[in-house]
């Protein structure tokens, strides 16, 4: 089954994977305090504005640090709210709002999920036809197409590097790259999987 790209999220754990019919050849660098997806350096050249995009960013808010994620530009306004202090659901709503679905042939939509240093969990997506934000307590996935709804799925990972693998091993169609993200007493840690 081909879900596109998609988030999972849950107190402890987070993912995102791309995948994608249209634009294979991308990979995830990480840079600061971000994961960044973009054109590997063999990729065709493109004026696709949705391409290239911060999918993962970790920010310091008054109450600590918390991860957002997401499948494009709209992870760069959650987590500037976010460290401005708007509360996660606040954050998400308003820029997934704002940005509203990706106006390309599909009617594509955002999808987003944050994760804060108390395990407090976060999952979003605009599409065509609704605007869904909830909290979630266990792994929730949410996905592009066909998952395009907020649903549990099964998701344990040891390691931020053991949930990049998973994700991008889950038997969706077209996997690209994927970044994991755990939560640990130290912070978060991140890790990329770029299916080398």
């Amino acid at each position: 089954m081909y879900v596109g790209r998609f988030v999972v999220v849950g107190p402890e754990v987070g993912a995102y994977r791309v995948s994608s019919r249209s634009f294979p050849n991308r990979e995830i660098t990480a840079r600061d305090s971000a994961l960044t997806v973009g054109p590997t350096a063999d990729a065709p050249e493109t004026d696709n504005p949705y391409v290239s995009y911060n999918c993962l960013r970790i920010v310091e808010t008054p109450a600590g640090e918390t991860a957002a994620f997401g499948n494009g530009s709209h992870v760069d306004p959650i987590a500037e709210k976010l460290e401005l202090g708007y509360p996660a659901r606040d954050a998400v709503a308003e820029s997934l709002l704002a940005l509203d679905y990706e106006k390309d042939d599909y009617d594509t939509p955002r999808i987003a999920a944050t994760l804060d240093d108390d395990g407090k969990a976060l999952i979003g997506t605009v599409r065509k036809d609704a605007l869904v934000v909830e909290t979630v307590d266990e792994p929730t996935l949410v996905a592009t197409y066909e998952k395009n709804a907020p649903e549990p799925i099964d998701f344990e990972a040891d390691g931020a590097t053991n949930a990049a693998k998973t994700a991008y091993d889950l038997e969706f169609e077209h996997a690209v790259c994927a970044a994991g993200l755990v939560r640990t007493d130290d912070g978060f840690e991140t890790a990329i999987e770029n299916g080398d």
